[in-house]
């Protein structure tokens, strides 16, 4: 942008210094002229302004990458300067995306057991890849259950999983869920609210129709992400938490982390759609994810933040990889974005008081 501002009034000042020295010179106008122009557009010629930038970049993007943080160009980099809104997904992120489970509650008098409903579960997650499924499958296994083989598998994105196991038809998942099978929950609400207040997140079981239990999962928050987030507030920016968990478990998990604001029980368009309404609000925002159902919203922020040991989508629809997986590389980063647009601006700055002391002397005014 300065370039292209700066490129025609250097030409403009060269033709004007030719007409100056043509006319007023009375011996070889024409070669007198002619060299003054030349000198006016040698002394002017951008490189300083052409290299204030990607130098600047270069080096930035160098320091970064010694520090584990991957940058995708200038653009990126001088976007992250202007961030004043960062958004964390959850899972994987703010915790530490090995959640485990918790709590085993069978319906009151039900004919099926702790074990009996960690069995059914987990035969019907292992063809789940979200993590709260992986974590039943590893406590199964724990507890060397024997699992058995699902028919009609169906994964529900942002609600939860049915299938057949062993004839019965099974159904594992949120409120949502439930509603969609007209499944009652009344007898087990209270406990449910119970666990989400806790931090965990609660997963109703209907077998054939009804309600069975519930199994609830925690994942534990990184030992960084409190402190990150404290950064992130003294640095002015604002910081939102988005998860599709239920409303009073985000909370909870919010609550431990030091965040204010909470946007519960999104599906990944929904992700996408706070992102886009702060960018219509006038924010630029940063999202920061690990999963495929982050992919969307990394690609909708202004700046994408992929957690290194996330998917290889979510990396692929970033602009900055962190390869550590904590989120420190997140302040990192748009501090050193911000210091980076600092040293532009000052490069610009002195390229451009080296041409206006220089200019008028090449243009002969001595």
């Amino acid at each position: 942008q300065v370039s292209g501002i700066f490129v025609p009034i250097v030409l403009s000042l060269a033709i004007a210094t030719f007409v100056i020295w043509f006319v007023t010179v009375d011996q070889a106008p024409a070669v007198r002229a002619f060299a003054a122009a030349v000198a006016v557009l040698i002394i002017a010629c951008p490189c300083a302004m052409g290299l204030a930038v990607p130098t600047a970049v270069m080096v930035a993007t160098g320091k970064g990458a010694e520090g584990g943080i991957l940058i995708k160009g200038g653009e990126a980099l001088q976007r992250a300067g202007q961030i004043n809104a960062v958004v964390l997904d959850k899972t994987g992120t703010i915790t530490e995306g090995r959640p485990t489970v918790t709590d085993v509650v069978p319906v009151l008098g039900s004919e099926w057991s702790e074990n009996d409903l960690v069995r059914l579960v987990a035969s019907i997650e292992t063809s789940s890849e979200h993590p709260l499924a992986e974590a039943i499958v590893r406590y199964a296994k724990e507890q060397a259950l024997s699992l058995a083989t699902v028919d009609s598998f169906h994964s529900v994105t942002g609600r939860g999983a049915t299938g057949v196991v062993d004839g019965a038809a099974l159904a594992v998942g949120n409120e949502a869920l439930m509603a969609d099978h007209a499944v009652d929950l009344t007898t087990m609400k209270a406990e449910a609210e119970r666990l989400a207040g806790e931090g965990k997140t609660p997963m109703y079981i209907a077998i054939n129709g009804t309600l069975a239990g519930l199994i609830a999962v925690a994942d534990p928050i990184k030992p960084t992400s409190r402190e990150v987030v404290q950064q992130l507030n003294r640095l002015g920016l604002t910081v939102v938490m988005l998860t599709g968990d239920h409303q009073r478990t985000a909370e909870a998990i919010a609550r431990q982390a030091g965040i204010d604001r909470v946007v519960a029980g999104v599906l990944p368009d929904g992700k996408v759609a706070e992102v886009r309404r702060r960018q219509q609000a006038g924010e630029v925002v940063a999202m920061v994810g690990d999963g495929i159902n982050d992919a969307p919203a990394l690609a909708q922020a202004d700046v994408g933040f992929a957690i290194g040991t996330g998917t290889d989508i979510a990396l692929e629809a970033s602009d900055v990889t962190l390869m550590r997986n904590d989120l420190h590389g997140v302040v990192s980063a748009i501090l050193l974005a911000r210091r980076t647009m600092r040293t532009m601006k000052q490069n610009l700055f002195w390229a451009f008081v080296y041409n206006v002391v220089g200019i008028p002397v090449a243009a002969g005014i001595l």
